[in-house]
């Protein structure tokens, strides 16, 4: 599951990716079925790739990009990259695994202590 074998780049990356449509303050700006309507772009590229996991390096992007997914019944899970490096540590808590797809739910969840007053 980890490992540069298991990373698929979207065509065309890098500067000449395609924005998802939820920067710039269009996310919060109301205006849902443009916003959605554009970001198409981004949801088949993602698809073309075949992956399980997008990894979003915004909450804007996180939030568009998973919002996408369910719109366009897009089979891939959206997480940050923060999320992948605290399930790494051991350090994901349960309640933070909301966008992990099932295989990842019970991976490496860190044991709860109860605080000592």
């Amino acid at each position: 599951m980890v490992g540069e074998e298991n990373f698929v780049d979207m065509y065309p990356n890098k500067s000449n990716n395609f924005c998802c449509g939820g920067g710039g303050g269009f996310l919060q700006a109301g205006y849902k079925e443009e916003r959605l309507a554009y970001g198409k772009i981004k949801d088949t590229q993602i698809q073309k790739t075949g992956a399980t996991y997008c990894i979003a390096g915004c909450h804007n992007c996180h939030a568009q990009i998973h919002e996408l997914s369910e719109h366009y019944g897009a089979e891939y899970h959206v997480v940050h990259i923060w999320t992948l490096i605290c399930l790494s540590l051991g350090i994901l808590a349960p309640n933070e695994r909301t966008y992990l797809g099932p295989e990842l739910q019970d991976v490496l969840v860190p044991e709860y202590i109860e605080p000592e007053f």
